[in-house]
């Protein structure tokens, strides 16, 4: 019967039940005694809240990871981090292939669906390399960050604090297991602020991350080679080497950053969540400035949300065209008939999000100032973690809400949109009528 049920359903709704399932168990396990220090009292809500941020890769957080769960309790929010990072489906098409058996149609298609891939050949060989590239990237990225983490914690306690940054890293989850300063706040990367080989190590990780596996897998295919890239690849890598330059000089002439510290949050307000910045003190035009990167996002099939650069690129290219007259086009190529209609979509559903859910927040949370509802909201359904420190005071409606959010953003607003969508076309057309737009 439950196959039965699996099998009529369409991809959107599977996969959405598949995150749905993940962060609920997540949140069981770390609800269990093994998993949270001695004399530390956790709330489910805290721990669903945990356990979504973790696994929509998101990073905004109610306790702090280090001093609330013990070293268990942290594997299972890497592993956590780790699955929504490549995607349920993508994470159980990786099982089909250890077990040794073919994929099927839904499988391939709940593949596709989940990475954002314009076919279904060669899933099983997609699979494969991303898997593998996940691996190489994280352990090369955990090696680097042990020798910045060796010189603060014992050999032994460095490894693990090593590996959870880079698998946090890559997958622009923002979590962090350093600990909390001496008041018990948490202080993400502050204290490493002016270490370089830090700063950069967890910057490649997170570009790396945030471009997605297809424009890896082509980088390495190509070999560098730009003119041999495909569109995709080079709005991706266009779009993000522009809003990593925009980010950096914004910041350094908004707020009192050193030039590494506008680089690194303009990487990572993206959508990682790390920061070197204590962003309690940002000033307003800093905030509006990193609110607009993290609704921006990362890029379509990556382990960051946001509404995607490609999106962002397609939107300015149909309204380039409306007002000069020309044809949508880039990099010796025209854009596909559909990609300003669907990117306008996309642009709109978020926004709606956004302002409905900040309506629903200053309601719940009429003390908070309105700028830092604004950027909590924000970073809720961009998947990216940063707040100016409000998270922890929540109120249960509150935090119902970012959870809400968070599931939003890792699904995508139309992917929620979609999932009661029945109908399988319209036979009957009515004719057109008239409209005065403008």
């Amino acid at each position: 019967m439950l196959k039965k049920f699996i099998k009529n359903q369409p991809p959107a709704r599977l996969i959405t039940l598949g995150f749905g399932t993940v962060i609920l168990i997540g949140s069981i396990l770390l609800m269990l005694p093994c998993c949270v220090r001695s004399g530390v009292d956790l709330s489910y809500i805290d721990a669903l809240y945990t356990s979504t941020s973790a696994v929509c890769v998101t990073g905004l957080l109610p306790v702090d990871c280090a001093s609330t769960f013990t070293p268990l309790g942290q594997f299972i929010i890497a592993v956590l981090i780790q699955t929504g990072g490549l995607g349920v489906a993508s994470i159980g098409a990786g099982f089909i292939m250890l077990i040794g058996k073919k994929f099927d149609l839904k499988s391939r298609t709940l593949v596709k669906e989940a990475m954002n891939l314009g076919s279904g050949k060669g899933i099983a060989y997609f699979v494969r390399d991303v898997f593998i590239t996940t691996l190489i990237i994280e352990f090369i990225g955990a090696v680097f960050s042990f020798f910045v983490f060796v010189k603060d914690f014992p050999w032994y306690k460095a490894m693990g604090v090593s590996a959870f940054h880079s698998v946090s890293a890559f997958n622009n989850a923002g979590f962090d297991i350093l600990g909390g300063d001496k008041w018990g706040k948490m202080v993400s990367l502050t204290p490493y602020q002016s270490n370089i080989l830090l700063n950069i190590v967890t910057s490649a990780l997170i570009i790396l991350g945030g471009i997605g596996f297809l424009v890896i897998k082509e980088i390495t295919a190509k070999k560098f080679k730009w003119k041999k890239f495909s569109m995709h690849t080079k709005v991706v890598l266009t779009m993000s080497a522009f809003l990593i330059v925009f980010g950096t000089l914004f910041l350094k002439l908004t707020d009192d950053m050193s030039w590494l510290q506008a680089f690194f949050q303009s990487v990572s307000t993206r959508t990682a969540g790390f920061s070197t910045y204590n962003l309690g003190t940002v000033s307003t035009a800093g905030i509006l400035i990193m609110s607009a990167l993290m609704f921006v996002g990362a890029s379509p099939g990556s382990t960051g949300g946001g509404i995607k650069t490609t999106t962002l690129f397609c939107v300015f290219q149909g309204i380039k065209s409306a007002a000069t007259n020309k044809s949508e086009k880039a990099f010796h190529y025209s854009l596909p008939k559909n990609a300003f209609r669907k990117a306008s979509i996309i642009f709109l559903l978020a926004l709606s999000v956004v302002f409905s859910s900040v309506v629903l927040f200053t309601i719940l949370e009429p003390s908070i100032p309105l700028q830092d509802v604004i950027f909590e909201v924000i970073s809720a359904i961009a998947t990216v973690g940063l707040s100016t420190g409000i998270t922890p005071a929540l109120g249960v409606g509150a935090k119902i809400l970012s959870i809400i959010l968070m599931f939003i953003g890792r699904l995508g607003p139309l992917t929620i949109a979609t999932l009661w969508y029945f109908s399988r076309g319209e036979r009957v057309r009515y004719p057109e009528g008239n409209i005065t737009i403008g």
